[in-house]
């Protein structure tokens, strides 16, 4: 991801269909979007990654505490407007880039508990559900779960030799 991403990614960051979903729920301004952007831009610890096909870019993946064999953490979203599929495709790549680019041992994510596509999302990727953070979050009032997921490396290339021998 470039600065010139910045006002695609904001649009589908703040559409109803991604934001009803994330932790910090509120239309983020381009201001506030470009002040985190210069933020994590300059941090090594971060990659920010936006999917592409043939048709041009269509979903954001972003990796926090990168370090060589360690764990770091993810978070995505397609635009509102991605075709079917498009979800698992930029999942599948991005878990690639993950373990063989940034040579992690770990990706570890994070659905609300009410985010069911998303639960089903990671475990269908492969990962484990660690754990809950019971009432971790509260939105609108109303406190909900944060379940814990974590994908190791060797699960990874398991799963994807798996599927090449098929």
């Amino acid at each position: 991801m470039d600065e010139g991403d910045l006002e695609r990614v904001l649009v589908w960051r703040n559409s109803p269909e991604v934001r009803t979903f994330m932790l910090t729920q509120h239309e983020i301004t381009l201001a506030e979007h470009r002040a985190w952007f210069e933020k994590v831009h300059a941090d090594a610890s971060r990659a920010l990654l936006i999917a592409e096909d043939e048709g041009g870019p269509f979903g954001f993946v972003g990796f926090s505490g990168v370090s060589k064999a360690g764990a770091a953490d993810w978070g995505f979203y397609t635009a509102p407007e991605a075709v079917r599929g498009s979800g698992r495709q930029l999942g599948a790549a991005a878990l690639e880039y993950a373990f063989h680019s940034l040579a992690l041992h770990k990706v570890c994510g994070q659905a609300l508990g009410f985010n069911t596509a998303s639960i089903r999302f990671h475990l269908s990727l492969g990962f484990q559900q660690e754990g809950v953070l019971r009432q971790q979050y509260q939105i609108d009032g109303k406190y909900h779960d944060l379940i814990c997921f974590g994908l190791l490396e060797q699960e990874w290339c398991c799963r994807t030799e798996s599927a090449e021998d098929e």
